[in-house]
């Protein structure tokens, strides 16, 4: 059967009347759809018509408006947050405690004997002492190669246009001698010096950046740690926790609830910060503690020596124990998130609880466990979860092993790198702290990396009262002497001792939670609410629409068949202009050649023979090619 006729009786099956041309469609749909207005367009006059086409197009016009606003909504996937507040039996907070110094000054003395000379005849020459105060004319002479790595220098500022930069060693200070001859009681902020860091990409280099402070106090401690960084990062890790201090030197005493506990409870790590620090309940070996009942009776009290006479004078300003609460198995980044004990105090911490939960793609763009971020996470090494403090500094240490060829000494090392020191990374210094300035270096590892879905957080009531009073500590010194070094005399005293209560205020705990502004559900209802009430249309409405939709394109299936098909038959024509030759034109020529028709058995040459009695003449018109037969819409095709 004919293509075209096949669709074109199929189309009328499925229509059962609405036309066969785009115009006859369209006044059908108009005529029986359910939505308000296109029904009006046919049945009204001619000047209604116009109004009504003009009506039907402005309201359906507002209804796609609206609707795209609305998807675009939907699509931008907002969320809103809620607050609910629970009561329940919660796990104890992993408990990690450092001292303030990272290390012994006796143990690590030796290593730091040139700097600290170093240091104390700068700060002579910055102080500008009178004459025959000064040491400097020592028996041993300076290591100024170690100062020339990183020296300290003064900026003279009486000229803000053209400044003078004056090394602290060198030796023609005659200006400076001269000035402070006249006033030796003026300070820098008077004699308009600052001082600076001065950093260089190569020692001896012109590339140089100067890092000024304000306050000479801060300059000098910058100066010193960026020193003693380059010597402490050849020692070894045992060497340097061996110089730390150790769990049963720094903790006295330990209670958590009703059960003792001891030096042996904690899990010693070492942080590049604070040196040897110490987790109680971090829940890497054994399973973690959950707190009994709230109050400060059932939480963790500690008695800490922090033995601050043994304190590195130019390393750490501040005296006391460095804490923090965190979640068990996560690393302890108690530089950004931990609080200060303070020395001779009883500090008591209440705890609350907060409990985060973020919803993940596409609403945020956060991480279950860190899978998906492309920052290689250096602190794996230690077993611990993701967060969004380890994936920052692991991006900070990989873009410094990238860029200056070396590892710095406070984060982890990616495996095959050295930490930098001034021997073999003479620059390492200039290159950290242009990176550490660098807006674009920061903002890729913002971009890089995520926050977590699922966080804790420990909001703490922090309280503190002098400990022991002056009625009581000749007797708990006695005993805490004693039971430590088991001498009868007193070793301790109010500057190194400091004793710790945490515990959970309450048992209620709060939940912050995302969940999501639009969903599918609000998409629809809005969606047919702006159909309904701009054009009085429902879901049937929409199917119907998708019906003319369907019919239109068969049509146009119909139209184009038959468009080729016209085709073929032009092009039929352009390659046989003249039209063939009838049956009877043929037997015509054929009669007038003198061919006859021989009958079956006649024998040839012989003479014709006339036709028999009755016999009917043959029937030529029959044999005509017949046109094809245009059949019609409602025509039977059985």
């Amino acid at each position: 059967m004919n293509l075209k006729k096949y669709l074109v009786r199929a189309l009328h099956r499925l229509q059962k009347g609405p036309g066969y041309t785009y115009k006859e469609l369209l006044v059908w749909y108009c005529d029986n759809t359910n939505t308000h207005g296109p029904k009006r367009i046919i049945k009204e006059g001619p000047k209604k018509k116009l109004i009504w086409f003009f009506l039907t197009l402005l309201f359906a016009s507002l209804v796609f408006w609206q609707w795209g606003i609305l998807i675009n909504t939907y699509l931008s996937y907002n969320v809103t947050s809620s607050l609910s507040i629970g009561f329940k039996t919660m796990k104890f907070p992993a408990v990690t405690i450092c001292n303030a110094n990272p290390f012994k000054y006796s143990e690590v003395k030796p290593l730091l004997k040139e700097l600290d000379r170093l240091i104390e005849a700068a700060l002579e020459r910055i102080l500008q002492p009178t004459p025959g105060n000064s040491t400097e004319n020592m028996s041993l002479p300076l290591d100024l190669e170690l100062w020339n790595q990183i020296p300290l220098v003064l900026i003279d500022e009486h000229d803000k246009d053209n400044p003078i930069i004056l090394d602290i060693f060198e030796t023609n200070q005659t200006a400076v001698d001269n000035e402070t001859a006249m006033d030796t009681n003026a300070t820098l902020e008077e004699k308009k010096y600052k001082l600076a860091v001065k950093l260089c990409s190569q020692q001896g280099s012109e590339n140089c950046t100067y890092r000024n402070f304000s306050s000479a106090a801060q300059a000098v401690t910058e100066w010193y740690i960026l020193q003693s960084t380059s010597i402490l990062s050849k020692v070894p890790l045992h060497e340097r926790i061996r110089m730390g201090y150790q769990a049963e030197d720094m903790i006295l005493a330990c209670l958590y609830g009703a059960e003792p506990c001891n030096y042996k409870n904690f899990t010693q790590i070492y942080h590049p910060d604070h040196g040897n620090c110490y987790i109680f309940n971090w829940g890497m070996d054994e399973e973690a503690l959950n707190s009994s009942n709230p109050g400060a009776e059932f939480g963790l009290k500690l008695i800490l020596d922090i033995s601050q006479q043994d304190y590195i004078p130019y390393l750490s300003s501040a005296a006391g124990a460095r804490l923090m609460l965190h979640q068990q198995k996560s690393f302890p980044f108690l530089k950004d998130q931990g609080i200060y004990a303070m020395a001779g105090t009883e500090t008591s911490i209440g705890v609350l609880v907060d409990e985060l939960e973020r919803m993940g793609y596409p609403y945020s763009d956060c991480t279950v466990n860190g899978s998906d971020v492309p920052v290689r996470n250096l602190y794996s090494q230690y077993n611990t979860s993701y967060s969004i403090q380890a994936c920052l500094r692991s991006c900070f240490q990989n873009h410094m092993v990238e860029i200056c060829g070396c590892g710095h000494y406070m984060f982890p090392l990616p495996e095959g790198v050295n930490y930098c020191n001034n021997e073999d990374n003479p620059g390492w210094a200039y290159c950290y702290s242009s990176l550490r300035s660098s807006i674009k270096q920061r903002q890729i590892c913002i971009d890089s990396c995520k926050e977590t879905c699922n966080d804790t957080q420990y909001k703490m009531t922090i309280s503190m009262a002098d400990w022991p009073s002056e009625a009581s500590e000749d007797w708990i010194f006695h005993i805490l002497s004693y039971e430590r070094d088991m001498s009868t005399n007193v070793t301790l005293d109010r500057n190194g001792i400091i004793k710790l209560n945490i515990y959970f205020q309450e048992y209620n705990y709060r939940t912050i939670s995302e969940s999501a502004a639009t969903t599918i559900v609000w998409l629809l209802s809005s969606l047919g609410g702006q159909f309904g009430f701009w054009m009085g249309g429902s879901v049937l409405c929409l199917i119907e629409f998708g019906e003319i939709i369907i019919d239109s394109l068969w049509i146009t299936i119909i139209n184009v068949i038959s468009w080729c098909k016209g085709l073929k038959q032009r092009r039929a024509r352009a390659r046989y202009p003249d039209a063939p030759p009838t049956v009877s034109e043929l037997v015509e020529a054929h009669t007038n050649l003198g061919f006859q028709h021989e009958p079956v058995g006649a024998v040839p040459g012989a003479p014709a023979l006339p036709p028999e009695p009755g016999t009917p003449p043959p029937n030529y018109d029959s044999l005509r090619v017949q046109p094809p037969d245009t059949l019609g819409p409602d025509s039977d095709a059985d």
